[in-house]
């Protein structure tokens, strides 16, 4: 971790104080009496607002507007649950202010509580004295899902059961903070907290600076250094396990683990081993030591919890339970989730650490008790009923009558619990155009540093509901979320997670390569190959057979044959004639229907991909892949429009991506695809007795026309053609260049074994590649080009089954790699 140092402030408009005061002015005639700003020092609000008003014109909803844009380039998003397309990061340019002074008070209280949890989590799997002298209910351990009775007994790796923490906490009417609940399961959000403060330190560049912010890195740093120092190697490799895309904050845990610089993982890239875990990757098995794990627990290994899962990992508690690899969080933590929990905690406080709770939590009624249980059925109009253990009871319905509520509550008491309602203040959110008041919870972090004692983070991202008087607030439609600054008086080093850099060991290999990873690079690839080829088509067809202005018009025969190449993809059935409204639906559908070989399918498959692999591509690679389609109004110019995406994409892939492991085999899938394209096209358009219409589509499907007029500036001539178009080595369209790249490729890629034999998909490659050298432009048939085709898609299954994932064999070929 280096200090990098301060950069200058930037200048102010000089208005940008009188802006800033009438802002708050205005607010604070309107702001309740539980607002922050009421009895805060009004300082560093001002400083804040003058640095908004400066960079966003004095207009707020441009300085809202300005803040999404970075974090949309950031490429913060979320799903709610049951979504599968993203949703826009909401982050409000007003971050919550914080006063260091009050900050350390929160977070002794934070550290307290981790503690406790710890010390309960550990007692509950471990001796259970506090169930056995009655401090916790048996039946609030035995009765929760949470709790996982297959690791009672079970010492975790490294003695201890919690990592990393998050808590939600409420600030009151009179300043207090309160706990509304504990998250130890897969605690999410500390990504958001991170990205919130990227967004808004690129709008508010100065503040951090101006009002000494205390900043994330030193926290993720030694939480980074925890899960490393309890690791039984030097060098450990960590993961983070993630559910996957479809999770509601995959964004989120992508970000981390190119952040943390962990290896994002899912089940299937796992595989236990003789009670050790490995990731598999293109160069065999390696050694996974540690995982901070997204995943649910019940979900981890389908041998020790649910026998249905599909994406846990067969043996991963057993390597657990050897001390082979650590979980963070340990298994079953998540017990003291359940809001029952809360009921107990001032009296598990005084219990275990002798002290009461630094940070009170929310007043909870468990009603597994009678008197409890009396209690909340007589205040039912100013409690919270909620269930007990994270889960609307059996049998009753969201929209519950109070009849209802209250027979189930005689049935199964145990079910329920009784909160009261928290009122929440209220923090400046930018609402239209003007400051308005809006309640808000904050969560906050704490992970274990490299001594084990626990780190908090300073601030955390705090959750804005969309009305003013709400009791509750999630991130949803129309909700917010803001930066948390601890600000104070003393200056605080500006610090980065990159090592300083006389201490950096040099490497040029990036790491470990998953095989999930390759294939979906390599798919990357071949669908985005796939879509330019079929748009190409498609343009030829449009501009030479329906656009009237468009040039000549190609006979029937051709037309056919392009038909023919855009039908036999499947992204369209043929026309029954090939009249020029019939072409033109038929290219529209090829385009833009619905079936599942169109340019608008292939690019929803490419997108997918791009979803699944944030953590590995650009921010701009993204942003092309998740564009939505042109809305030009002509067919021909959203055709361009979307030529020239592509056009971009592959600019891209060719000059930013780093010519590693993962690059090659998304070049792989462009090369491959882009071969059996070219192979068809020669096979339909360039066979002996092909006219010059023929030879002019074909050198307009391989984007070779301006090469050929200048090496051939007399005419059409097949041979020419065929040679420029099929076994050119220095034309970057030919098949010869693409059978060349194949083989260096797969000759590039890392083996198996140590016999300096070539594998089967080298040797393939390296054939395929001499077999096209070696032809002559008359000699090449459509036999020939079949029989290229079909060895193009041995090549293919050939390299997946060396490098992709071949669903739950751990091994690919019987040479093993671990490290």
């Amino acid at each position: 971790m280096a200090t990098v140092p301060a950069a200058p402030l930037p200048t102010r408009a000089p208005d940008a104080a009188a802006t800033a005061r009438a802002w708050i002015d205005d607010y604070l005639a309107r702001a309740p009496a539980h607002d922050v700003l009421r009895g805060a020092a009004l300082a560093p609000w001002r400083a804040t607002l003058e640095e908004l008003a400066a960079v966003a014109a004095h207009d707020l909803g441009h300085a809202r507007d300005r803040v999404q844009r970075h974090a949309a380039d950031i490429g913060t998003g979320f799903r709610l649950l049951g979504e599968t397309e993203e949703r826009p990061w909401p982050v409000s340019p007003v971050p919550l202010l914080i006063d260091a002074a009050e900050w350390a008070g929160v977070a002794a209280g934070i550290i307290q509580r981790a503690e406790l949890l710890e010390r309960i989590v550990a007692d509950l799997y471990g001796a259970q004295t506090l169930v056995a002298n009655g401090t916790v209910p048996a039946a609030l351990v035995t009765g929760s899902p949470l709790f996982l009775r297959p690791l009672v007994g079970l010492a975790p790796p490294g003695g201890r059961h919690l990592h990393f923490v998050a808590m939600d906490l409420a600030r009151g009417p009179t300043g207090e903070w309160r706990v509304l609940a504990d998250h130890l399961r897969a605690p999410a959000g500390a990504g958001y907290a991170l990205e919130n403060r990227l967004a808004v330190g690129r709008t508010l560049g100065g503040l951090q600076d101006m009002l000494h912010v205390q900043r994330h890195a030193p926290f993720f740093a030694a939480f980074r250094a925890g899960l490393a120092a309890l690791c039984r190697r030097s060098d450990p490799r960590i993961g983070l396990l993630t559910p996957g895309r479809y999770n509601p904050s995959y964004p989120e845990q992508a970000h981390l683990a190119r952040y943390l610089g962990l290896l994002l993982v899912e089940g299937a890239d796992l595989a236990a081993l003789d009670d050790k875990l490995y990731v598999r990757t293109i160069a065999g098995l390696k050694r996974i030591d540690a995982l901070w794990r997204r995943l649910d627990p019940r979900l981890l290994d389908p041998l020790a919890f649910d026998t249905h899962s599909r994406i846990g990992v067969p043996g991963l508690i057993d390597a657990y339970a050897a001390g082979n690899v650590l979980l963070a969080n340990a298994p079953g933590a998540g017990v003291l989730e359940a809001a029952a929990v809360a009921a107990f905690m001032p009296a598990l406080a005084q219990a275990v650490l002798g002290e009461p709770l630094k940070l009170p939590t929310i007043a909870t009624w468990w009603c597994g008790g009678s008197a409890e249980r009396a209690h909340v059925a007589a205040n039912l109009d100013r409690l919270t009923v909620a269930p007990a253990f994270q889960h609307l009871p059996l049998g009753l319905a969201d929209d519950a009558s109070r009849a209802d509520l209250l027979a189930d509550l005689a049935r199964r008491p145990q079910d329920y619990v009784g909160q009261e309602e928290v009122r929440l203040s209220t923090v400046p959110t930018v609402i239209g155009d003007r400051l308005e008041p809006r309640p808000f919870v904050l969560r906050a972090f704490a992970a274990r540093g490299e001594d084990g004692a626990w780190v908090v983070m300073p601030g955390g991202f705090g959750r804005i509901g969309e009305h003013p008087h709400a009791t509750v607030a999630a991130i949803g439609e129309g909700l917010w979320s803001a930066d948390v600054c601890v600000h104070g008086p003393d200056p605080v080093p500006r610090v980065s997670l990159l090592a300083a850099p006389d201490a950096l060991h040099v490497r040029r290999n990036p790491g470990t390569l998953p095989s999930r990873v390759a294939d979906n690079g390599f798919w990357l690839g071949r669908y985005l190959e796939r879509g330019e080829a079929l748009l190409t088509a498609i343009r030829v067809l449009l501009g030479h057979s329906i656009d009237a202005d468009g040039g000549a018009v190609l006979p029937p025969a051709t037309v056919g044959k392009l038909v023919g190449l855009i039908a036999g993809t499947g992204a369209a059935p043929a026309p029954a004639d090939l009249s020029r409204a019939a072409l033109t639906t038929f290219a529209k559908t090829a385009m833009e229907g619905d079936g599942g070989g169109t340019v608008a399918a292939i690019n929803r498959a490419a997108r997918g991909i791009g979803e699944a692999s944030r953590d590995r591509l650009s921010a701009d690679m993204l942003r092309l892949l998740d564009a939505p389609p042109p809305g030009q109004p002509g067919l021909l110019e959203r055709a361009g429009s979307l030529q020239r995406r592509y056009a971009a994409i592959a600019g891209l892939s060719a000059e930013h991506m780093v010519r590693n492991d993962a690059w090659r085999f998304h070049d792989l899938g462009r090369r491959l695809e882009r071969a059996v394209a070219t192979a068809r096209a020669i096979r339909l358009f360039g066979m002996a007795g092909a006219g010059d219409d023929d030879l002019s589509t074909l050198l307009d499907l391989a984007d070779s026309q301006i090469s050929y007029r200048q090496r051939y500036p007399t005419g059409l001539a097949r041979v020419g053609a065929i040679d420029l178009v099929a076994l050119d080595p220095a034309n970057p369209r030919s098949l010869a260049f693409q059978a060349e790249r194949l083989a260096e490729h797969l000759a590039r890629l890392p083996v198996l074994g140590d016999d300096e034999v070539a594998e089967p998909q080298q040797a393939q490659a390296v054939a395929l590649a001499a077999t096209i050298a070696t032809a002559s432009p008359a000699g090449l048939d459509a036999d020939s080009l079949g029989d290229i085709e079909r060895r193009l898609a041995a090549l293919s299954d050939a390299i997946a089954h060396r490098y992709f994932l071949q669903g739950a064999e751990p091994l690919r070929a019987p040479e093993l790699t671990l490290a």
